[in-house]
């Protein structure tokens, strides 16, 4: 899903089918490996003293993709984990895991949607949601359904790349979606929905190094699958490597210049 495209008014639910596939997709697996989002599980572990995460915790990971920072919740403070996704495949490939079904009874992943939640009211010490707000299409739905969850006194965790208010062209099209850049939005923004969803945002951190990290990452990965595709090992017909170059290029270019970046934003629900 480009931004194009986007822009042409494509339906919501043909937005999220199309992230959703692919996130799941065999070129997303090889450019961002083991870790859908920056910083990986040192960042998760960072957003989890931020919200003060303990063994008594329960724990809604929105977007939780195929859950390794749920099970890493679950293994390293012993917590109650939910993970939702959009992904049928997603969830199924989630709760297959070994380690998923030895936490059995206190880590499960299900098929939903972060913008109509089916989850009771006020069921949640925390959400966390990484690298996925800014793919949400009604992101204010998204953030009244974490404070709707979420119990007195819990709080929302939101890590996501931010972004300038003119992106270059370079990084409109695939690799955006892949790298979470399609509809990221400013500090400012994401803070203003978590507020008009009647929740206290306290705490805002820039990590925009773990951004270029992956970025740098991603990189690295192209040129080994470009040299795989070439030489028939894997089947990748309708990727444009020149293209993809050159926006991982500009977003690069993009970080260095401030016009992208990656923050944890925490809010809390009084």
């Amino acid at each position: 899903m480009t931004a194009q495209e986007k822009q042409a008014g494509m339906e919501p639910e043909a937005l999220k089918q199309c992230c959703a596939r692919l996130y799941q997709s065999d070129l997303a697996k090889l450019l961002l490996g083991d870790s859908f989002h920056p910083g990986g599980l040192k960042l998760t572990e960072r957003l989890a003293a931020i919200l003060r995460i303990s063994p008594e915790s329960r724990v809604l990971d929105a977007a939780s993709g195929t859950g390794a920072s749920a099970l890493f919740l679950a293994e390293r403070y012993g917590c109650e984990v939910v993970g939702i996704d959009y992904s049928a495949q997603n969830v199924e490939q989630a709760n297959q895991r070994d380690e998923v079904k030895r936490l059995a009874g206190r880590l499960r992943f299900e098929r939903a949607d972060a913008e109509s939640l089916p989850l009771p009211d006020a069921s949640f010490d925390a959400v966390i949601c990484e690298c996925s707000f800014c793919t949400f299409p009604d992101k204010s739905a998204a953030a009244s359904e974490f404070a709707r969850v979420l119990r007195p006194g819990g709080r929302v965790g939101i890590s996501d790349v931010t972004r300038g208010p003119v992106l270059p062209q370079g990084l409109e099209g695939l690799l955006g979606w892949i790298a979470c850049l399609a509809d990221a939005q400013s500090v400012d923004q994401y803070a203003a929905q978590l507020r008009a969803s009647g929740l206290l945002v306290q705490d805002i951190e820039q990590h925009d190094k773990a951004l270029a990290d992956l970025v740098h990452s991603i990189r690295k990965r192209l040129l080994g699958v470009e040299i795989m595709a070439g030489l028939g090992k894997i089947d990748l017909p309708k990727v444009d490597f020149a293209s993809a170059r050159q926006m991982a290029l500009s977003a690069l270019t993009a970080i260095q210049q401030g016009q992208l970046g990656y923050a944890i934003l925490c809010a809390l629900k009084l």
